[in-house]
């Protein structure tokens, strides 16, 4: 006869083998669905300052400052699968010494449930926007892509650009800065 902790171990195995069932179900219901929804990005001041790097060799390097306006509808990626997103605004272009170089200005998450209309005016990077040497100073194409990361309940987690960016120049000459 079966002990009732045989029974026990059959019946868990056997529950859980219908949860993993369930739940690979649940997650090749929204696998294949597109989450690209269109940006609409907007620089409206871009200031160019050469600073002490106190991070490496005691160089000075270029620090950029943008602000920006940011609107975008992201409704149309929320599902039954998807927990939150996590937004994030890079910034990427090419240097002498670098053919690809990638920084985070700035970002936020949306949960279920909140507000997922983007309509931010005037918005500063949240982090620095360094160079590792004078890579920003007049370069022509510095493009700022709007990203985001879905979480889901159940199934991998999409990296999805945003369809719309803009590329703009910096500065020739640095901002100087004033001492009082």
């Amino acid at each position: 006869m079966n002990t009732v902790l045989s029974r026990a171990n059959s019946l868990f195995a056997f529950s859980l083998s219908v949860m993993a069932a369930l739940t690979f179900g649940c997650f090749v219901t929204t696998a294949f669905k597109d989450r690209r929804v269109p940006v609409d990005i907007h620089v409206s001041k871009v200031m160019l300052k050469n600073v002490d790097d106190f991070t490496g060799p005691r160089e000075r390097s270029d620090l950029g400052f943008l602000t920006f306006d940011l609107s975008s509808d992201l409704q149309p990626i929320f599902d039954w699968n998807v927990k939150q997103l996590f937004l994030y605004l890079s910034a990427e272009y090419a240097t002498k010494s670098n053919s690809l170089n990638q920084v985070v200005l700035w970002d936020k998450i949306v949960l279920r449930g909140e507000n997922t209309k983007l309509n931010l005016r005037e918005m500063k990077s949240k982090y620095f926007f360094f160079d590792d040497g004078n890579g920003l100073r007049a370069n022509k194409n510095i493009t700022l892509t709007l990203s985001w990361n879905v979480v889901p309940n159940a199934g991998i987690l999409p990296l999805v650009a945003g369809s719309g960016q803009v590329s703009l120049p910096f500065p020739e000459a640095y901002e100087t800065t004033k001492s009082y």
